[in-house]
């Protein structure tokens, strides 16, 4: 549907700017279906209204927060559907957060292991590297 650029509308461009994302960005949630197909103005031009925007800007936040792509989508499915509970939100976050713990001992174990192998380095000119055998050796 064609429509001239009404009060509340905005463009692509304008949309990404007022959001602090690339324009691809918007692009790429559109090829992926999780951004509705925009409305256009009679010239072409894809418009986003307030729901549009809020959309996006949910979407941008659970990114921000580490959500997958996946895990967006069982989002989004509960909210377009309308017919989801708290306790099924609360579920799909406390399953987020359990894999977020995993990530952080991981990234705690990563940090460990780095500095203990940072300071076997006397970072010289030295072909030989213990940073680089701690790392073949595991």
């Amino acid at each position: 549907m064609a429509i001239t650029v009404a009060r509340g509308f905005i463009k692509r461009g304008a949309l990404a700017r007022l959001m602090g994302c690339n324009l691809e960005t918007i692009r790429y949630y559109e090829n992926i279906a999780i951004m509705p197909e925009p409305m256009r103005t009679q010239g072409g031009h894809r418009i986003y209204g307030q729901k549009e925007q809020e959309r996006l800007r949910f979407i941008l936040r659970c990114r921000e927060l580490g959500f997958s792509i996946e895990e967006l989508r069982q989002l989004l499915s509960m909210v377009d559907s309308d017919n989801y509970t708290c306790g099924e939100v609360h579920e799909l976050t406390q399953e987020y957060l359990q894999s977020v713990s995993a990530k952080i001992t991981d990234l705690r174990k990563l940090e460990r292991t780095l500095q203990t192998i940072s300071k076997e380095c006397a970072g010289g000119d030295a072909p030989e590297c213990p940073i680089i055998e701690a790392l073949y050796i595991g």
